[in-house]
């Protein structure tokens, strides 16, 4: 490869410095580099981070390629600024052997837009009535170290133990969806007034916040670690508090449209807003917004659902629930958190790459942009603004919750491992 001198990056949103990449790693960083040769990308002030790395994706790939393939998925993704992505194990067949998982590991690989890490499921077929083949699957050539029956609670408490202790073997995580199927029984939306008043089935907190409570007892009684996907509740918020507070072993995520997005407009019935766990209250999202400030929410990551049309262009019951996200998150955290000054890009940075890589152990990502580190980066235009076109999306699907509003930043370069990836915002 040759050298690739990205000049006048605001690294970190630092003041203004010189990238210099040389093959697969960074060669230097400083004021007036220069290299013979070397490709210029001129920044013109534009933030340098590290590539971002989303630990909750779906790729649908084996079964529902008519909603995303791998391919499809991390184009979007590298368009976003991720350089690697987990994607879960709720496919057809369900990633749930090592042969599956495989099969997704080696499809990142061929397509090489951003590294593909699979998550692999808790239980045989996600059903929560026998465990999966962890050990097999972490032996794989995938490497699995997360484990997650996303989509479906491990409500069974026994289950949850027996998978906590597996994993505790190997360092592995499981990521529980903190769902009580028996509160939830036909829920559309969050229960409140809203659902009240428009008469749709409530999805109750407390049927999120009960099952985080269980599972962060039950991670310190094994001594091992448990993180919550998408995190929705003011409720759930303080529960995780109180567990770091006590030294458990917790993670947690939140997703970009959960910090911006509220019941409220559900009254509209567009079933682009129907996600599970559902859209919460503004007191949820200000709770949200603030826990992932001061860390006890630990990574922004996208939850990306993507359906085909007919999926969700439909009515509200027979909506699938989900939204596509990889392309829209860093431009919804700008607006949610850097713009109202609650992080700065260093703690984007830390939310949105070095946190994730380290939860899913993400090797050669998520590291510091420094001289003998690897050319995983992302070069955002954050003074930019402007309308939401699901039209560009690479993703296969367009059930974006923010069509045609007005979001700020926008990726224009991805490197992953020196190789461009995104050039002036166009997938090379």
């Amino acid at each position: 490869m040759s050298k690739i001198l990205i000049r006048g990056a605001r690294v970190l949103g630092g003041e203004p410095q010189d990238v210099l990449i040389d093959g697969e790693v960074v060669e230097a960083v400083g004021s007036g580099l220069s290299a013979e040769g070397a490709e210029v990308v001129e920044a013109d002030g534009k933030v340098l981070l590290p590539g971002l790395v989303d630990l909750h994706t779906h790729l649908r790939e084996p079964g529902r390629e008519d909603s995303e393939t791998v391919l499809t998925g991390t184009r979007a993704a590298a368009s976003g600024g991720f350089t690697a992505v987990f994607a879960m194990a709720n496919t057809f067949p369900v990633a749930d052997t090592a042969g599956v998982v495989e099969q997704v590991w080696r499809l990142g690989r061929e397509h090489g837009y951003c590294d593909v890490q699979p998550i692999g499921a808790v239980t045989v077929g996600l059903e929560g009535r026998k465990l999966a083949e962890l050990g097999a699957m972490h032996e794989s050539a995938a490497g699995v170290t997360v484990f997650s029956d996303d989509g479906k609670c491990v409500d069974d408490a026994v289950m949850m133990r027996r998978a906590l202790e597996y994993v505790k073997a190997f360092g592995g995580v499981v990521a529980q969806h903190a769902q009580e199927p028996r509160l939830t029984e036909g829920a559309q939306m969050n229960e409140g007034i809203v659902s009240a008043e428009l008469g749709l089935g409530g999805w109750p907190a407390v049927a999120e916040e009960s099952i985080i409570a269980r599972d962060v007892l039950l991670a310190e009684h094994v001594g091992s670690r448990v993180h919550i996907c998408h995190l929705s509740t003011a409720g759930s918020v303080e529960i995780v508090r109180w567990a770091k507070s006590r030294g458990i072993d917790v993670t947690a995520e939140v997703t970009p449209h959960h910090l911006l997005l509220t019941d409220e407009l559900v009254r509209s019935y567009d079933p682009v807003y129907k996600v599970n766990p559902p859209l919460r209250t503004e007191r949820d999202v200000h709770a949200l917004r603030e826990a992932l400030a001061d860390g006890t929410i630990d990574i922004v990551a996208t939850d990306h659902a993507p359906h085909p049309h007919e999926d969700k262009d439909c009515e509200w019951a027979a909506a699938a629930m989900g939204m596509v996200g990889l392309e829209t998150a860093l431009s919804v955290v700008q607006e949610t958190m850097v713009e109202t000054g609650l992080l700065d890009w260093a703690g984007v940075a830390d939310r949105m790459s070095q946190a994730p890589a380290r939860i899913g152990r993400a090797e050669g990502h998520g590291r510091p942009v420094s001289a003998g580190e690897p050319a995983n980066l992302t070069l955002v235009d954050t003074a930019y603004r402007g309308p939401v076109d699901p039209a560009g999306f690479a993703s296969r699907s367009r059930n974006t919750p923010y069509a045609g509003r007005e979001l700020p930043g926008r990726v224009t370069h991805t490197w992953l491992r020196g190789k461009a990836t995104l050039v002036d915002g166009k997938l090379t």
